[in-house]
C-alpha cells in the first residue's frame, strides 16, 4: 500500500494524499513498507559512490572511503533519517492541536514520512559523488518535498488552506532546525573519532 503512494504523489498529489487520508496507516505499518525500505536507497547509493566511485575537487586524485569508515557512516546516516522522521511527526501531532486539527488519529507521522519521500529517491544521486551535481538534485528534492508538505498537510489534516499553509511553515522551520541539529551532532561524533577515513 504504501509505496504505491510514492509515485502517485509525483502524478497526481492531490488525489494520493485523499488515497492517504482515508487509509490512515500505522506507524508500524509506514516504517515497514515505506521508511525503512525507501531509506536504503540514500544511504546504499552513498556507501556505493564513496567507496567504488569517490570523488575529486579540481584536477586532484579521486578520493575514496575504505569500506568500513563507509559503512559505519552511511548506517549512522540511515538511522538519522529513521529517527528524524519520527522526530518530525510527533512535532507535527503536537502542534496539530493550535492550528485546528480535529482528527481522532494522529496524522503526523504519515505527513512526514510520505514529504520526505522525493528526498529517498533522488537520494539514488550519491552513487556519483560530484558535489555540484548533488547540490543540483538535492534542491530540486527539497523543493518537491516543500510542495507536497504544503499541498498535503490541509488535505491529511482536514484544515483550510489559510490554517495549512500556517501549519506548513511551522513544520518547515522545524525541519530546518532538526537540520541544523543533526549538522551540529555529525561534528560532534566526528570529533569523537568517528569520521571518515580515506583510502589514500
Amino acid at each position: 500500500m504504501s509505496l504505491s503512494h510514492t509515485f502517485g504523489l509525483f502524478t497526481h498529489p492531490d488525489q494520493e494524499w485523499e488515497a492517504i487520508r482515508r487509509e490512515s496507516e500505522s506507524v508500524g505499518m509506514l516504517y515497514g513498507k515505506h521508511i525503512l525500505l525507501l531509506a536504503l536507497i540514500p544511504a546504499a547509493a552513498a556507501y556505493y559512490g564513496t567507496t567504488e566511485v569517490g570523488w575529486q575537487v579540481g584536477n586532484t586524485q579521486v578520493t575514496k572511503l575504505t569500506s568500513a569508515s563507509a559503512l559505519q557512516l552511511c548506517l549512522l546516516f540511515y538511522a538519522a533519517i529513521i529517527v528524524g522522521v519520527y522526530i518530525l511527526g510527533r512535532f507535527i501531532d503536537l502542534f496539530a492541536a493550535t492550528y485546528g486539527v480535529r482528527e481522532a488519529k494522529p496524522k503526523g507521522f504519515i505527513l512526514a514520512a510520505y514529504t520526505a519521500t522525493p528526498m529517498f529517491l533522488l537520494g539514488v544521486i550519491a552513487i556519483y559523488p560530484n558535489i555540484w551535481l548533488n547540490m543540483l538534485v538535492g534542491l530540486i528534492a527539497v523543493a518537491y518535498s516543500v510542495y507536497l508538505l504544503y499541498e498535503g498537510l490541509p488535505i491529511l489534516m482536514h484544515i483550510p488552506k489559510e490554517r495549512g499553509f500556517m501549519f506548513a511553515s511551522s513544520v518547515l522551520t522545524v525541519g530546518l532546525v532538526m537540520l541544523v541539529a543533526l549538522m551540529a551532532t555529525t561534528v560532534v561524533i566526528w570529533g569523537m573519532g568517528v569520521g571518515p577515513v580515506y583510502t589514500n
